[in-house]
């Protein structure tokens, strides 16, 4: 679902950024390593920042973002200009990815599956476009979160079919996932994740 009026403005400012430079990517980065190159995709690529993240931070040669408003995609495409063809932008539903089977050596969610009410097909298209042995890093707002009274009141997040800590893992599981690490907060509020799809290269899984 596309943000509301509150949190379009939330996800569009320096500390929303800051936060997903300095808070998201490293967790993420301390879970899953960097890339070392390749095609990455961010689902839900918001106004670039994350876009940048993928490129700068994790090293991957290329990223492709996607996003539910055009409205993102344009200011991705303004922040993002000096890229050139290391990026590639557009409009699209993360439950209906156009993209071909085994495409990428990287997903990247930055808190977009709790905007989705069939997250588990999201998952499966996720798992769908990415090569074998295909990385795929999540951070989360889990249920607990989104149910929270004044986010409930601010903030729209569909609320039935909604996942905690836990239900996210097995969501990943039954799409195809191997589970190799895991973050939650106190509280499972929020989650960092990281998986592989079964390929060259896969390690053990790790739970906590």
């Amino acid at each position: 679902m596309i943000l509301n009026r509150i949190e379009k403005f939330l996800m569009n400012n320096p500390v929303r950024a800051a936060f997903q430079m300095h808070l998201e990517a490293r967790r993420l980065m301390a879970l899953g390593g960097p890339m070392g190159g390749g095609r990455a995709l961010e689902v839900g690529c918001g106004r670039g920042v994350g876009c940048r993240i993928v490129l700068d931070v994790f090293g991957a040669g290329q990223v492709t973002g996607m996003d539910l408003d055009p409205d993102m995609v344009r200011r991705a495409g303004e922040r993002l200009a000096g890229y050139g063809d290391r990026v590639r932008l557009y409009a699209g539903d993360v439950t209906d990815i156009p993209e071909e089977d085994a495409s990428f050596d990287a997903v990247f969610d930055f808190g977009i599956l709790h905007h989705v009410p069939d997250w588990q097909k999201a998952l499966s298209e996720v798992f769908r476009v990415l090569k074998p042995g295909g990385r795929f890093y999540a951070e989360e707002a889990l249920e607990k979160f989104i149910r929270f009274a004044p986010i409930r009141w601010t903030l729209d997040h569909p609320m039935e079919n909604r996942f905690g800590h836990r239900d996210f893992i097995r969501g990943m599981e039954k799409a195809g996932f191997r589970v190799l690490d895991n973050r939650p907060t106190v509280g499972e509020w929020f989650g960092w994740y990281f998986a592989e799809k079964p390929g060259a290269g896969v390690r053990g899984k790790t739970e906590r």
